[in-house]
């Protein structure tokens, strides 16, 4: 009889890893937003932690890109121009099309498996009341969405739009907290996890396409500096479309 093997003793999280999870959330829940300073002296107060963390906290979001160093202003939220948007939504929504093209109706049972999967953690998160982990699992669900054509390059094309596509559906989730619950939130995914269960690939490009999830930039031109006459053409556009 073999001796039994040692049971590993998990460390608890340090103020810091607390703190940069408090901060991640903050982010991702659209608490702080794009161009948002983060101020110091605040998230002492707020978070309850001292000035030492806090700083490795803030260096821990910086070199993951959530954070960056300005001349005068100090840190601040990664910002996004109304150039940066453009690209991320146009890419965004042509990989997802080719994804469903290519994916839908699903051949492998596995992979609508992974779907109800990330659909299930989403919903749990919003029952939940965490706007930040309803913007995690939504991302989630999204790319396990890609994930139907079985096209490894294409999603890896996907997950590298993971950072800035987040950002811009906590920011989404956060223009649309007066009109939409969590739950409601939740609601729109299951749309397009039930579409894709039946298989009917037209259904799902239109519900891709009409999926609510550019509320955020009907108040846009306030919001994001940069603008191209590229990027502002698309800008009306989807206004014309949020709008009818």
């Amino acid at each position: 009889m073999s001796a039994p093997s040692p049971r590993r003793i998990e460390s608890p999280p340090s103020i810091t890893q607390l703190a940069a999870s408090a901060l991640r959330n903050m982010i991702f829940s659209g608490e702080l937003q794009p161009g948002d300073r983060v101020v110091e002296n605040h998230l002492i107060e707020s978070l309850g932690v001292s000035k030492p963390p806090l700083r490795e906290a803030m260096a821990v979001l910086e070199q993951e890109g959530l954070i960056v160093r300005t001349p005068r202003r100090g840190a601040v939220v990664t910002p996004l121009t109304l150039h940066d948007v453009y690209e991320i939504f146009t890419l965004r929504h042509d990989l997802e099309r080719l994804a469903v093209d290519l994916g839908v109706p699903c051949r492998a049972p596995e992979r609508i498996n992974r779907c109800r999967e990330a659909y299930a953690a989403l919903e749990r998160a919003a029952q939940d009341g965490d706007p930040a982990a309803v913007t995690e699992r939504g991302f989630a669900f999204h790319l396990a969405v890609v994930g139907l054509a079985g096209h490894r390059r294409l999603e890896e094309a996907y997950r590298a739009l993971a950072l800035q596509l987040r950002l811009c559906m906590a920011m989404n989730r956060q223009a649309r907290r007066s009109r939409e619950t969590l739950l409601g939130d939740a609601q729109r995914h299951r749309r397009i996890l039930e579409l894709v269960e039946r298989g009917d690939t037209a259904a799902v490009h239109h519900e891709l396409a009409h999926h609510g999830d550019r509320t955020f930039l009907l108040d846009a031109g306030d919001t994001f500096p940069g603008g191209s006459p590229e990027s502002l053409a698309w800008l009306e556009s989807v206004r014309q479309q949020e709008n009818r």
